[in-house]
C-alpha cells in the first residue's frame, strides 16, 4: 500500500491529508552510475471519493517531489463516513486507499 491517509471532520468541513509512497522521477535527471536519464516515472492524476462522489481531482506532472504529501477539505462528510483516494501514475500503475472520517 501506498498511501498512508487520514481523515478528520469537524464543523462540516472534512479535512484530507495523505502521504503517497511514488519516486516521481522528472525523467531528465541521470543515473550516476551509468551517465543515462532516468527513465521518467510519474503521478499523473490523484482522485478524492466520498460517497460516490468525486470531491477533489489533481492533474500532476514531473515537477511534484518525491513521496508526495497531499492535503485538502471539502463541505459533508461525516464521523465514521468512507472516502477513498487513488491514484494512475505515467506507466500505467495505480493504487487506492480507503478511511473512515473521524
Amino acid at each position: 500500500m501506498s498511501i498512508k491517509m487520514r481523515a478528520a471532520a469537524k464543523d462540516g468541513v472534512t479535512t484530507i491529508k495523505a502521504l503517497i509512497s511514488h519516486p516521481m522521477e522528472t525523467g531528465t535527471r541521470k543515473d550516476k552510475k551509468t551517465g543515462e536519464k532516468i527513465p521518467a516515472h510519474f503521478i499523473q492524476e490523484v482522485v478524492c471519493e466520498h460517497s460516490g462522489n468525486t470531491v477533489m481531482t489533481a492533474h500532476w506532472g514531473p515537477a511534484i517531489s518525491k513521496n508526495p504529501y497531499l492535503s485538502f477539505r471539502f463541505t459533508g462528510g461525516n464521523a465514521g463516513d468512507t472516502v477513498k483516494l487513488s491514484w494512475v501514475d505515467n506507466k500505467g500503475n495505480s493504487d487506492s486507499s480507503e478511511a473512515s472520517i473521524k
